[in-house]
């Protein structure tokens, strides 16, 4: 993990990076525009330094013949030494373009030193007029010496012209090499601060964000920080301590959901066992009674009435008993036939009743007295208001991995806010005529059974009638049927 503190050492490393690059590279054009320098200008002393010690040599010599003593001598012969010194450094000078000349020059160094030898030989043998001659000689040496170093150092000035505009040109483009360096720099480090800043503050931005997300309630976004350093450690921890807060509140909400079901789940048990008490009126008696009844009927020729017994008997044995359990479509699907004949019996020819049933859903298991409920609100609702009565439409089809029922009647419909009501349980029945279990009684114990919710819902608008759509699972595993209808 990088920390914020190695990043710091970096941004400092990449300063000194760069300006030890750049005195590297200005000390080396320096050294090299110096040394260029030194080089001329040693060539020109060297050649001066000739000049002096001819002229040196020249004095010593007259002083010599003047006061012929040892240390004359001596003095001289010092002279000599030192010429000789300066004609090897002189001797370094020499390249292609004057050889020649410093040649020459060489030579008249050899020319001077002999002479003067000469002159002092003379003069210890006391040849006055010779050592003279040869003095006046070794002056004469001299200064065509001394101005054949004129010439020699006027050449080499005309010689190393290019190489002095070099230099200046040279001192120029270091002048404008500071310059392009000096630029360098801060663009090279306003990168490494824009880079080293946003490499701080963009972690701790994207942190401030997700703690305003959280702020507002919102604890099912990921903190994602993309760094490397202590912040996405602290992402990193926040985020942990963010996922802790959204689980305790999915398990406050899961239990106050189950809570919520639990309570639901007994006012249905105490409804139904209250209707069934209602209903279970010597429920044995009531069955056989009727019973006898299509008996006698049939005997005395009223099938139509003996198979409207029937039905009866069988819808009621069926609400007494099957609110409790789940059954199949079949079951459900037969006892809103016995349901329709009777009330078809009532309204004759001002129901009437049309169906379409794809078989293979009907092994589907459902709670028990689910559909009668809503057909009777049909009837109720749809049929028994209008003198020339309606047409109730029931299906029930496949989609895929569902299982569509649709009840439609030809009524005058609702409007939305009536829809609403209904499927929140706010409207309630007055009239004496449903069987107890209400159209949201009916909702719940769907949502209860299957574990999910909006399987009903309402299509309808004022003036053209109703329809109820319920769509469930077209498969379920037995044990949750079980265990579901046991609730």
């Amino acid at each position: 993990m990088t920390t914020i503190q190695k990043k710091i050492w970096l941004l400092v490393s990449v300063v000194l990076l760069i300006m030890g690059v750049i005195w590297l590279t200005l000390t080396y054009y320096n050294q090299k525009t110096q040394e260029q320098s030194n080089e001329i200008l040693q060539r020109y002393l060297r050649m001066n330094e000739v000049t002096s010690a001819s002229q040196q040599m020249i004095t010593d010599l007259n002083n010599f013949l003047l006061n012929p003593t040892i240390n004359q001598k001596k003095q001289v012969e010092r002279s000599i030494h030192h010429i000789e010194e300066v004609q090897q450094d002189v001797a370094q000078l020499r390249n292609a373009e004057n050889e020649f000349s410093v040649t020459n020059y060489i030579h008249l160094i050899d020319s001077l030193i002999e002479t003067t030898n000469r002159s002092i030989m003379f003069s210890e043998e006391q040849e006055m007029e010779g050592s003279t001659n040869e003095f006046n000689e070794a002056n004469r040496i001299s200064k065509y010496i001394s101005e054949m170093t004129l010439t020699i150092l006027d050449r080499e000035l005309k010689t190393y012209n290019l190489v002095y505009r070099d230099i200046i040109k040279q001192s120029e483009e270091l002048e404008k090499l500071g310059i392009w360096l000096l630029l360098l720099i801060t663009v090279v480090l306003l990168l490494a601060t824009y880079w080293f800043s946003l490499s701080i503050t963009r972690p701790i931005h994207q942190l401030t964000r997700a703690a305003n997300e959280l702020s507002k309630g919102r604890f099912n976004e990921q903190i994602q920080v993309k760094s490397n350093d202590e912040i996405a450690f602290l992402a990193k921890t926040f985020d942990e301590m963010r996922i802790n807060i959204n689980d305790l509140i999915v398990e406050i909400q899961q239990k106050a959901q189950l809570e919520h079901e639990l309570q639901q789940s007994k006012l249905l048990l105490k409804e139904s066992q209250l209707k069934s008490l209602q209903s279970q009126i010597n429920p044995h008696f009531l069955f056989n009674t009727l019973n006898t009844l299509s008996k006698k009927a049939y005997l005395d020729g009223a099938e139509e009435t003996s198979d409207l017994l029937v039905s009866v008997a069988g819808l009621l044995r069926y609400n007494l008993k099957r609110i409790d359990r789940s059954v199949t479509l079949f079951e459900e699907v037969i006892v809103l036939n016995q349901y329709m004949e009777i009330q078809k019996a009532r309204f004759t020819d001002r129901l009437k009743f049309e169906s379409y049933i794809d078989e293979s859903c009907l092994h589907v298991k459902i709670p028990g007295l689910t559909l009668q409920p809503i057909i009777e609100n049909a009837v109720i609702h749809a049929i028994e208001p209008e003198e020339d009565g309606g047409t109730i439409f029931f299906s029930i089809k496949k989609n895929g991995a569902w299982i569509i029922i649709e009840i439609e009647d030809s009524g005058k419909g609702m409007s939305q806010e009536k829809m609403e009501q209904l499927l929140k349980g706010r409207i309630v029945p007055s009239d004496g005529h449903s069987t107890g279990i209400g159209f949201q009684n009916v909702v719940k114990r769907l949502e209860l059974f299957y574990g999910m919710e909006n399987l009903v819902t309402i299509d309808s608008q004022e003036g053209r009638g109703t329809k109820v759509i319920i769509q469930i699972p077209n498969s379920l595993e037995e044990q949750y049927h079980d265990e579901a209808s046991n609730c």
